[in-house]
């Protein structure tokens, strides 16, 4: 049996573990490329160096977006179409996506490198912070094609069936990353530009290894050169529409990041976005497994969707919910019974960074329990091609209530009030997803009667 079509035969639970437990495995470490970054960074600089890394995150973060727009967008509309049986579509619009990475790439890049000291002090960074900020982002720019060809088409690799080479991908590049970061950085003293040149020739592996597994002849989907040049009009919009719940939620990463950072430096200095950048990292190590869990779930939606096949729709969705509420719960476990651990890991010899970073931990991991259903509910409806609705769920958190809260509460809290403002935005957008998500699922449950009438 083709091994796109096992995606509306098989038994739907096997099935999303089978295709999560890799994906999971990759996002974790995909984590580690910052995460670890700002552990030797944290313990190897200092306090300042992680501040660095922190006051570039936004410019990452908007990086990634891009990727996801068209990797995203694409995998999305890839696993529709072999849901439909077009498989030369699907080839069209893989390859088609690949051209538009490059090209989306090779110009953040260049804007990057001519406006990095304007746009760094913009995200928040003090003239102490600046120099750490921009050794680390003038070479982490010059990778933004690495990331984008490896990022973008190991998507489309696991719409295609095949999650165990994705997660290959993404092995690859965050163990050279662990490998070469302590090298760089206490072996040969580089600091914050070692921990940069070791992310991008990590990348720049995992690129050559996705590019040489398609070209090699062992995907189950063919890269058409000619359609990596000739990119139709037709295809980009679709892509674009579908792609746009992700991008606009790492688009509102990035702007909620540079708010962030301004409140933190007004309200407790660059100590507290060190104190923060702590926060990030603990966050990501817990809410990556929910990505994972997405990234499992979503060829079998999109899939079993353009089957029409709406019982496994639903069963796949109500899976991949429980699943992430049981690894936040756990990550929100992690931070009341070993908070002191998990902070000292970013450099223990700081009394004062220790205090904030604890204080921050406590308060914005407080509503983690329910942050995973609405993580995996924006996912839901753009694996079904709603990009309107996921849309709204992905921005409820982090424009319509997380930059308002980070806005007022300060005001009468102080950075108190920025800590406090994440679990008001988590209970405020859980809510709104609880509302859409049980309307689609009704939805869903009707048109599966009518068929099996």
């Amino acid at each position: 049996m083709d091994r796109a079509e096992r995606l509306g035969t098989e038994r739907v639970l096997p099935l999303l573990v089978r295709f999560s437990i890799p994906a999971i495995v990759g996002m974790l470490v995909q984590a580690l490329y910052n995460v670890v970054d700002r552990i030797f960074v944290g313990n190897g600089v200092g306090p300042l160096g992680l501040a660095g890394l922190s006051v570039v995150f936004p410019i990452m973060l908007v990086q990634m977006a891009f990727v996801m727009l068209v990797g995203l967008g694409s995998t999305a509309l890839i696993s529709i179409r072999l849901g439909e049986g077009r498989r030369e579509e699907a080839e069209k619009i893989m390859s088609n996506a690949l051209g538009l990475l490059i090209i989306i790439a090779l110009v953040g890049t260049t804007a990057g490198i001519l406006f990095l000291d304007p746009v760094l002090r913009l995200l928040g960074a003090s003239e102490a912070v600046l120099p750490y900020a921009r050794d680390y982002l003038s070479i982490i720019l010059y990778g933004a094609i690495f990331q984008a060809v490896s990022f973008g088409l190991n998507h489309m690799i696991r719409a295609q069936g095949s999650p165990k080479i994705a997660m290959a991908t993404m092995l690859i590049g965050a163990i050279t990353n662990t490998i070469l970061d302590p090298i760089f950085i206490f072996g040969f003293g580089w600091g914050v530009k070692g921990a940069a040149i070791a992310t991008i020739i990590s990348q720049a592996v995992s690129a050559v290894w996705v590019l040489s597994y398609f070209l090699r002849g062992k995907s189950q989907l063919r890269l058409n050169l000619r359609g990596i040049y000739r990119i139709e009009l037709s295809n980009v919009l679709q892509i674009a529409s579908i792609g746009f719940a992700p991008f606009a939620m790492q688009l509102a990463s990035s702007v909620q990041n540079l708010i962030l950072n301004q409140s933190l430096l007004r309200h407790g200095g660059d100590l507290a976005i060190s104190a923060m950048s702590i926060v990030f990292s603990i966050n990501t190590l817990v809410l990556m497994p929910i990505f994972g869990i997405n990234q499992g779930a979503q060829p079998i939606l999109g899939y079993n969707y353009g089957a029409k096949q709406y019982q496994r729709v639903r069963e796949a969705f109500l899976y991949a919910a429980v699943a992430a509420t049981f690894v936040v719960t756990l990550g929100f476990l992690a931070t009341r019974l070993f908070p002191v651990q998990l902070v000292s890991l970013f450099g223990k010899e700081d009394a004062e960074l220790m205090d904030l970073g604890l204080r921050a931990v406590r308060t914005v991991t407080i509503f983690m329990p329910i942050v995973g259903f609405q993580i995996v509910g924006a996912n839901f409806f753009q694996a079904l091609g709603k990009p309107r609705k996921a849309a709204v769920l992905s921005l409820s958190r982090q424009i319509l209530l997380l930059i308002p809260l980070v806005l007022v509460l300060p005001r009468f809290l102080g950075l108190q009030g920025v800590f406090w403002a994440y679990p008001g935005a988590d209970a405020g957008a859980t809510v709104l997803t609880a509302i859409l998500v049980g309307r689609e699922l009704r939805a869903l449950g009707r048109d599966a009667t009518l068929q099996t009438r």
